[in-house]
């Protein structure tokens, strides 16, 4: 009997649909069963936190996108402790482990350094006016 190549690839297949098919059949229920009570309030756009009723053209903070850098950057930070976290043992196996644990120390604490800073600035305070909120 020849072995046909796609047939690896028929529980993949079956899964992708049997996914596809639950997802489906959760959002139709969900239109056809859930209740629909629309309202002014309900359907005006909200966007990060702010009113969307004013002048387009007021001044508006930017502390949301500043924190969300600063987490998307501390995140990337915090990633790095990932892989050597991994391979650890092994250094340690190599007689490098002190010498590593140094070196990770170190870079956390040039990423508190930075945490530190950040928060000395203000940039987490959501309470505190910038110069622009206060005209």
């Amino acid at each position: 009997m020849p072995d046909f190549y796609f047939d690896r690839y028929l529980p993949l297949l079956i899964h992708i649909l049997l996914a596809g098919g639950i997802a489906t059949a959760i959002v139709a229920l969900s239109y056809f069963i859930g209740q629909h009570k629309y309202n002014p309030a309900k359907m005006s756009p909200y966007e990060c936190g702010m009113e969307p009723v004013g002048n387009a053209r007021q001044r508006f903070s930017v502390k949301f996108y500043l924190v969300a850098m600063l987490f998307i950057l501390f995140d990337v930070e915090a990633v790095f402790l990932y892989p050597w976290a991994v391979v650890q043992r092994d250094l340690k196996a190599t007689g490098q482990g002190m010498f590593w644990f140094w070196e990770m120390l170190i870079y956390i604490g040039i990423v508190l350094a930075g945490y530190w800073y950040v928060w000395k600035k203000g940039v987490l305070d959501w309470n505190k006016q910038g110069k622009a909120e206060r005209i």
